[in-house]
């Protein structure tokens, strides 16, 4: 959540947010989660929607089906807009964020409300039950995300070998590959959190989706190059990466 929040001020949108679960974690990992009740979740959502109202939409982490029920009730409830759903599956310590029991709700319920969907490889692996390893694989997974229900998919390469992080973007219609020259360091925790973040904000501020996907791979590889190197694992990046870090 911290990253999505500094993502919004950073880009300069006001975000607002419905916690779905605490998380006991540092740069090392993630060692113990505590999903919200789904109620209380639902109400967050009911609160700031009806004061707030929303330009766009990000979706996270959401542990298990009961809450990934209530969140696709409240898009369609309050008619949510530019739905960005980053499938949070396993934390990069390995720790498990998603009951695997949940991921045919995610797939049935959520999935075709989503503007678009952001998996990295490995969600992407298990999301279709394909292997994801190379350009070519990345194609197909996207192309089953598309055949289950999604309308447009970035199956993120970051984690994937090679000079380049590849992401490939394909909405049904056409495919776009987005490169970018790897950055070299360990400090990379929350680049999904940013990334889909970073495209829900400049979906809000009217950007259509390739503009939006384009920009926020140009903000994350900002923000990896001048994260601001502290812990003492995979440290957080840089969402100011045009001024001064600001560490609380």
């Amino acid at each position: 959540m911290q990253a999505d929040l500094k993502t919004f001020a950073a880009l300069g949108v006001y975000g607002v947010c419905s916690i779905t679960a605490l998380t006991v974690q540092n740069s090392r990992g993630v060692s113990l989660v505590s999903a919200v009740e789904p109620a209380l979740v639902a109400a967050q959502i009911d609160a700031v929607v009806s004061d707030f109202g929303a330009d766009a939409t990000k979706i996270g982490m959401l542990v298990n089906a009961a809450l990934v029920e209530v969140v696709a009730e409240a898009i369609l409830r309050h008619r949510l807009p530019h739905v960005v759903l980053d499938p949070v599956l396993h934390a990069t310590s390995g720790t498990s964020l998603l009951d695997k029991a949940a991921l045919p709700a995610l797939m049935d319920k959520l999935l075709p409300l989503a503007e678009v969907v952001t998996p990295n490889a490995s969600e992407a692996a298990e999301l279709t039950g394909q292997p994801v390893t190379t350009l070519a694989e990345q194609r197909r997974a996207a192309e089953l995300l598309i055949s289950r229900g999604a309308r447009a998919v970035v199956v993120k390469g970051g984690h994937l070998d090679g000079p380049f992080a590849i992401d490939v973007f394909y909405d049904g219609r056409i495919f776009k590959e987005l490169r970018a020259e790897r950055v070299q360091g360990r400090h990379t925790h929350g680049t999904g959190c940013t990334f889909s973040s970073a495209i829900a904000a400049r979906l809000a501020q009217g950007a259509d989706l390739v503009t939006a996907v384009h920009n926020a791979k140009e903000y994350v590889s900002d923000a990896i190059a001048q994260a601001p190197g502290i812990g003492h694992g995979s440290g957080p990046l840089q969402h100011f990466p045009h001024g001064k870090a600001r560490l609380y």
